[in-house]
């Protein structure tokens, strides 16, 4: 499926943990994140891969979702590495289970583990069909992985035992780990001719070390990277140059790497500040819908002048007789659309007020047209609303800023984001 969207191999597959790597959880304006989540919609979503590879089980990782603005991943990457599941209706890999049943029997690991009191078991929610997770102090760690590690082979097991943030410890079949679900991956898209251009992983902590062993992959550690990976680095992988310590933190580290590596572009559009300044590579009608929320954001927050010079600039990429339809049903001309945002200039500054779109992917119907379907999110407060989007964008006539012109939008509520109360024409 996630094939059939691309149509050909993936220019950049990005493949990154979440906790203090994607999410930055010190960052309470995640602006790192947004930054992110920029760049990767306006020049990446329509011919590359995001992979979210994490620790979390499935519960936990929608509990994250609702709590961040994180996009949504073309594959996940679920409980260490036991989990797979692909697009938006997360459908599990079920080669992979295949795959872990190998050797592996949850009951033994779990009666065992019983017998060592220094291991408290983590939340049902943690225990899945090939994890079995439980907590440890630092200093027992090693001394309890080596012995369970012999008591369950004596069983006729072949597992893995992994440590991770200084008190996690998971037990996993041995074909498992972040590390071997993205070498399955890989050898799966080769299998289909597709295999991605180009890889990047992106980990924090000890349950990343495995993703960095992948010989094909760029990787990237980021600043705040915990002493067990770096110490993992400094041992095994000290003198490959396809790996870098980022000297900056979580996903502004990820950026830091899609540089270092001449991956791509690496300039998030939510970091320019003149938007009639920036110029995109390849461009592509995503990174349209991409600037005109940020100005839109920017516009509400107080964070751009005043001015009458940027409404023009945003009409100007509109064709003059383009209509936008509201969620609620209602339909106005565009213009008058944008001409109505000069009462809500700064209603939202000083605010905790940001909008993110998700899932920017452009098809082009003919030669001069495109249909940009997307999702635009908003953090109002505590309040989060989302709308499903689709615009029609074409390359006839004449534009004086050189992007395709806005023709037709319209938005429609995702069930259980609508808002409490309707006070703008964009949601």
């Amino acid at each position: 499926m996630i094939m059939d969207r691309l149509k050909a191999p993936a220019r950049l597959m990005i493949v990154s943990d979440l906790d203090h790597t994607m999410v930055d959880h010190h960052d309470k304006e995640n602006l790192s994140l947004l930054r992110f989540n920029s760049l990767w919609e306006a020049n990446y979503r329509h011919d590359s891969l995001l992979v979210f590879s994490t620790g979390r089980s499935l519960t936990l990782y929608k509990e994250l979702r609702k709590e961040k603005p994180m996009l949504t991943p073309d594959i996940t990457i679920m409980s260490v590495g036991t989990e797979i599941t692909y697009g938006n209706d997360m459908v599990p890999d079920d080669g992979w289970v295949k795959v872990l049943n190998q050797k592996w029997d949850k009951d033994i690991v779990r009666e065992e583990a019983s017998k060592f009191s220094e291991l408290k078991l983590q939340a049902e929610t943690e225990q899945r069909a090939h994890k079995v997770s439980f907590y440890v102090e630092k200093d027992k760690a090693q001394a309890v992985t080596k012995a369970l590690s012999e008591a369950l082979k004596q069983r006729g097991l072949d597992v893995k035992i992994i440590y991770s943030g200084g008190i996690d410890l998971d037990i996993l079949p041995q074909g498992a780990g972040k590390g071997q679900a993205l070498a399955y991956l890989l050898q799966k898209f080769k299998t289909e001719g597709h295999p991605p251009v180009n890889t990047l992983v992106c980990g924090d902590s000890g349950n990343d070390a495995e993703l960095f062993s992948i010989p094909e992959v760029y990787g990237v550690m980021v600043k705040n990277a915990q002493e067990e990976l770096l110490q993992w680095h400094a041992e095994n992988a000290k003198d490959n140059k396809k790996i870098i310590h980022a000297t900056e933190r979580c996903a502004a580290g990820i950026i830091q790497a899609i540089g270092h590596f001449s991956l791509g572009p690496n300039l998030p559009p939510r970091d320019v500040t003149d938007i009639s300044d920036y110029i995109v590579e390849n461009m592509n009608p995503g990174h349209n819908i991409v600037e005109f929320f940020l100005f839109y954001e920017k516009w509400r927050r107080a964070e751009i002048e005043n001015s009458e010079i940027y409404l023009a600039g945003v009409k100007a990429n509109c064709c003059p007789s383009a209509t936008y339809v509201h969620p609620t049903g209602n339909e106005n001309n565009l213009h008058n659309c944008i001409n109505a945002l000069r009462d809500c200039y700064g209603d939202k500054q000083g605010k905790h007020y940001r909008v993110w779109v998700d899932q920017v992917l452009p098809t082009q119907i003919d030669s001069n047209t495109w249909l940009v379907k997307f999702d635009m999110w908003v953090l109002s407060g505590e309040e989060q609303n989302a709308a499903r989007g689709t615009a029609i964008y074409s390359s006839k006539g004449e534009n004086p800023s050189g992007h395709l012109t806005w023709i037709r939008g319209h938005q429609t509520w995702i069930k259980g984001y609508e808002p409490k109360q309707v006070a703008s024409f964009f949601g």
